[in-house]
């Protein structure tokens, strides 16, 4: 009966430490996606990179609550990345008029 047990909690320690180096794996795959996006996005889009970790970020945590986050998370990523491009734009746009009103003022 012994036997029989080690041998079970050997199995449970391989499959949990198969798990744990396969979520490791793809961690380590989003976060170097993040790296390239913002990299890539940081070149064309006018946005603090404050900004867009904070989108990369969140895009990341949609994706962990999927069942698929390496394949959704540069789509979700593309997606938060641009609306905080809008976002800020508009938020430029914003200042440079009040900006541009007191001083006509």
């Amino acid at each position: 009966m012994n036997t029989n047990q080690g041998a079970k909690d050997n199995a449970v320690r391989t499959a949990a430490n198969a798990c744990i180096a396969s979520c490791q794996k793809l961690a380590a795959q989003i976060e170097r996606t993040k790296e390239n996006l913002l990299a890539e996005l940081q070149e064309t889009l006018d946005v603090p990179e404050r900004l867009f970790r904070l989108a990369l970020d969140e895009a990341e945590a949609l994706a962990w609550q999927t069942g698929f986050p390496n394949l959704l998370f540069p789509a979700l990523a593309l997606e938060k990345v641009q609306a905080v491009a809008g976002w800020n734009a508009r938020q430029q746009v914003i200042r440079h008029g009040k900006f541009v009103r007191a001083l006509s003022h």
